[in-house]
């Protein structure tokens, strides 16, 4: 493995968060975009040959060390005792609406969800998942909101368009839960 295979390998794990080409290009001056881009493809695919506990994958536009989902029951079985802040049902429902509909207003997320969303917004909005992208142009000039880089994070995703589409959702929910939903619609 070359020096700046290893550099970059350091990098990536010291990083708390996706490194960007660019930030690379910063540390390793001798090296372009693309140079940088074939050392870490490299990288990726001798994680993913060796079958490592962690790989490297490509998010929110830039590169990621993770764990393995392979390995995933082994670390759920480690950190159960451990508490972590799960979003709820009214947080996740705010932020799928933010997700698809953005640039959107508090007003339309209400509308759509049918309860006030005050709470839900800010809560989104400290935990860094969505922000505030700009006002919309009507009386009241009220705050439109968007997503986002850690919101693909959060989520593994490298852009907006891995959003699963409305037909992948159906395959996505186990076929007892559609019922439920379905019968608790009527």
């Amino acid at each position: 493995m070359s020096k700046e295979k290893h550099i970059i390998e350091a990098l990536l794990f010291i990083s708390d968060g996706p490194l960007l080409i660019e930030q690379i290009t910063a540390v390793l001056d001798g090296l372009d975009a693309q140079a940088i881009r074939g050392l870490l493809k490299e990288l990726q695919k001798e994680y993913l040959d060796l079958g490592r506990g962690i790989e490297i994958v490509e998010v929110a536009g830039g590169f990621q060390m993770v764990t393995n989902p392979e390995f995933a029951a082994y670390l759920k079985k480690y950190y159960k005792h451990k508490h972590t802040e799960r979003l709820t049902s009214p947080s996740l429902e705010t932020l799928s609406i933010i997700a698809y509909k953005q640039p959107v207003t508090r007003l339309d997320i209400e509308s759509i969800r049918g309860v006030n969303a005050d709470g839900v917004v800010k809560h989104l909005l400290e935990k860094g998942l969505v922000r505030i992208v700009g006002r919309k142009e009507v009386i009241g000039r009220p705050f439109v909101y968007g997503t986002t880089k850690q919101f693909l994070e959060y989520f593994g995703l490298n852009t907006l368009e891995e959003l699963p589409n409305m037909q992948e959702f159906s395959s996505l929910v186990p076929a007892s839960e559609r019922k439920e939903a379905q019968s608790g619609n009527q």
